[in-house]
């Protein structure tokens, strides 16, 4: 299990500064924070970029230090406490199968920047919201609206899950600054986004280029993308008990929600499946038996997990995924020469959602993408007809052969 220790790792190759003035009791440390040797040991107090806020917390400590006692004992939940804490119940949900390794990676990641932010004795409820405005001001010039978005919940979700475990009295309040990009925010960064990069769509024509030179095993997932708007992992985990080809039914429930839905097949993409199944090679991995889409090697096509590795007496863990799918695509889009910024395999749910939704019949639509519904209707509604679900692909399967070019200028 990953403990967080108090030791904090290099931060790149600076100019190390001067102590602010002549009776500052601290040192700068070459990890980039001030330090103290106190009983023959070196704590750690705050960044380089902060010495009052350094000082202020070592002010705080020093007599417990002095004292040898761990600082904060007597005065609640330390950072560290609460991050070793969190961690080990995401590994529980992790052994469990019910959290997946990269969001694993991305609440470690989500703890390691509190603890270098704010040291691992700070008190937790310590914290004020001009603690998270600060916060929010590094990371905002750190990442992307979405990415900022996505730190944001897997912070507060820590400082929830305190509350709700009984480890501290009080919820802790993160202030005005610190929520999550707007839905106005988002619009405008994906508007940017197009604006540069163009929209995250395939033309008709171009699917069908992708199709005529695609591999077996590629020209049918191409397929379960813009038959039924199947991403990366859906057709990475789709087992063979999911498909119903003599009837030319899918019924599988999306990876990322859970959400069942069932999809017509095209009689094309019955066709590139069988061809898999009948050349299909022998799983690597007793654990893959039942699923479809194997590479040459005999595993699956995309592989999520995170490597745990240890640098100066600390755990350091990564992401590790392989996503050949992904990489095979972008191969081939370079191969036709349709490579551009923001265009993957995926790009294949969207170009489906967007051609499906000029069905007019939104419902159907989200029924076969495996949205999540929340709404009123969705408590009240048991199943939708099939002609409705027929419907919806029909239309995208006469876009992608039979559409004009003024049809195809819409996307």
């Amino acid at each position: 299990m990953n403990t967080y220790p108090t030791r904090s790792v290099t931060i790149g190759k600076r100019v190390k500064p001067q102590k602010p003035r002549a009776d500052f009791p601290l040192y700068a440390h070459n990890v980039g924070k001030w330090a103290k040797t106190i009983r023959g040991k070196t704590y750690f107090f705050g960044r380089w970029e902060d010495p009052e806020g350094a000082l202020t917390e070592y002010l705080d400590q020093k007599d417990d230090l002095y004292a040898g006692r761990t600082p904060g004992a007597k005065g609640g939940l330390m950072l560290r406490e609460l991050c070793n804490a969190y961690i080990k119940s995401k590994h529980i949900k992790l052994d469990a199968g019910q959290l997946s390794p990269r969001s694993f990676v991305d609440y470690d990641h989500a703890c390691r920047v509190l603890l270098d932010e704010f040291g691992p004795t700070k008190k937790v409820l310590d914290l004020r919201p001009k603690d998270f405005e600060k916060l929010y001001s590094r990371l905002s010039r750190k990442h992307g609206v979405s990415t900022l978005g996505r730190e944001i919940i897997a912070t507060r979700s820590l400082f929830k899950y305190a509350f709700e475990s009984d480890m501290i009295e009080r919820p802790v309040k993160f202030g005005p600054t610190f929520c999550g990009p707007s839905k106005q925010d988002l619009r405008k960064a994906k508007s940017k986004a197009q604006q540069a990069n163009g929209k995250n769509l395939f033309a008709a024509e171009e699917i069908r280029r992708l199709l005529d030179a695609a591999s077996p095993g590629l020209k049918a997932m191409i397929f379960l993308g813009i038959n039924g708007g199947l991403g990366n992992s859906d057709c990475s985990s789709l087992p063979l008990s999911a498909l119903d080809l003599d009837a030319g039914w899918l019924d599988y429930a999306r990876v990322k929600t859970g959400v069942n839905r069932k999809i017509p097949l095209w009689s094309e993409t019955i066709t590139a499946l069988r061809q898999v199944i009948s050349t299909r090679r022998l799983p690597a991995d007793d654990a893959d038996a039942d699923l479809v889409f194997l590479t040459k090697f005999g595993l699956r096509w995309v592989r999520d997990g995170f490597e745990e590795t240890k640098k100066l007496g600390k755990t350091i863990i990564k992401s590790k995924t392989d996503n050949q799918l992904a990489k095979t695509f972008g191969k081939l889009l370079d191969e036709l020469d349709l490579r551009r910024r923001g265009i993957g395999f995926y790009a294949l749910r969207h170009t489906f959602e967007t051609i499906a939704g000029r069905s007019k019949d939104q419902v159907a639509v989200d029924a076969v993408m495996g949205h999540v519904d929340s709404s009123m209707a969705a408590e009240y509604r048991h199943g939708i007809d099939e002609n409705r679900l027929k419907a919806v692909v029909d239309h995208v399967h006469n876009w992608l052969y039979h559409q004009s070019r003024e049809e195809n200028k819409k996307i």
